[in-house]
């Protein structure tokens, strides 16, 4: 094909904004060109929310907010194009994997909003959209679709690494030389710290895990949230906002709780679920193993810092140390996944998902002509 420029989009469970990339896939290893970020307004982030519980209406709802989310996807598209200087006739497609209101697995279906067809309209760009749907047709869990990225710029000949995404939802991609691929959903990451801390503080995340630090652990509260059975669940499993949300938080309270010893405690959670899930991919972490942290939570200096002393002796890395900031792999996996669909490569790894076979991943929106 004539272009080997892509953007890749993500508005994940955390529910913040859009990340946006634009990458030249022309290489052995895309160079990110340019970076975007664009937060969703208050209003807008309400609407998503409401969605993630049915309710009358939704279904108009659903198309009304995917309409906007377009909007803001275009914008987000146009603004990485211009700061790298390119026009958007350059760009050979946009890997959108839109905003996910519903993640049913177990009854066949996945649902991301987002309008592809006007977000192809707006920018006059290509774009690829619904990238989960042939996965789960196949009987996948239709994510985590990021570890056939994560093999490709992380894999190392020697050195074991566990790729740990840390978005809403925590997800690891198991990289050990001479073996398959790996990976799947852990469980929360940032998802029920970030609403417990938007319902108290009315702040979007608890930066660095400030407030987290002031709280203590409660030891009961653990054991309770611990007995949650998706923990147990062995692999392929995939979860999001369907599952743990601020009512989950709520149906394990007994009352006496403080608010900001609460939010200890989820970040207890989030980090003894995820190191007991990389103790299980990597039977024992060791001091050859490297664990590659991603995402938003990267940068939660608090978290990374519990996840250090319970992974010890492995080390704990941002991606940084590799040359690809934390809030660029998604997106990045996503033009990744686009470009992978234009060449009619699958994007799919069946022993992270479950599914039954290799699948080429996304429906094309054309831009008009």
């Amino acid at each position: 094909m004539a272009g080997r420029l892509f953007i890749g989009l993500m508005s994940g469970t955390s529910i913040d904004g859009v990340d946006a990339v634009l990458a030249d896939f022309s290489g052995v290893r895309p160079v990110v060109l340019a970076t975007h970020h664009r937060p969703f307004d208050a209003a807008l982030r309400a609407r998503l929310l409401a969605l993630a519980q049915p309710f009358a209406g939704e279904l108009d709802a659903a198309n009304e907010i995917g309409l906007t989310l377009a909007a803001a996807y275009a914008e987000a598209s146009l603004a990485v194009v211009a700061d790298a200087g390119v026009t958007p006739a350059a760009v050979a497609a946009i890997g959108c994997h839109g905003q996910t209101v519903r993640h049913r697995p177990e009854r066949g279906y996945t649902l991301q909003i987002g309008a592809p067809a006007v977000l192809a309209e707006r920018t006059g760009i290509d774009v690829v959209a619904d990238f989960r749907s042939a996965d789960i047709a196949a009987g996948g869990q239709g994510a985590p679709l990021a570890p056939g990225f994560h093999a490709a710029m992380l894999s190392d000949p020697v050195i074991p690494r566990i790729v740990l995404n840390l978005g809403g939802i925590a997800n690891i991609t198991r990289l050990v030389p001479g073996q398959a691929v790996t990976g799947y959903d852990c469980g929360p990451a940032n998802i029920l710290m970030d609403g417990w801390t938007e319902r108290h503080l009315g702040l979007p995340f608890d930066r660095d895990g400030a407030w987290a630090r002031s709280g203590s652990v409660l030891a009961p509260l653990l054991a309770r949230m611990l007995d949650e059975p998706f923990f147990g669940m062995p692999p392929p499993k995939s979860t999001g906002r369907d599952l743990f949300d601020l009512g989950w938080i709520e149906r394990r309270l007994d009352g006496s709780e403080s608010p900001e010893d609460v939010q200890a405690t989820l970040l207890a959670l989030s980090a003894t679920t995820i190191a007991a899930a990389i103790r299980s991919a990597i039977n024992q972490p060791s001091t050859a193993l490297e664990v590659v942290a991603c995402g938003g939570g990267a940068r939660n200096t608090a978290f990374m810092e519990r996840l250090a002393v319970l992974l010890s002796p492995a080390r704990v890395l941002s991606s940084a140390a590799f040359g690809l900031e934390p809030e660029s792999i998604e997106p990045l996996a996503f033009a990744w996944l686009a470009c992978a669909r234009l060449d009619g490569r699958p994007g799919n790894l069946p022993a992270v998902t479950g599914a039954s076979g290799l699948r080429v991943l996304g429906a094309v929106y054309p831009a008009p002509a």
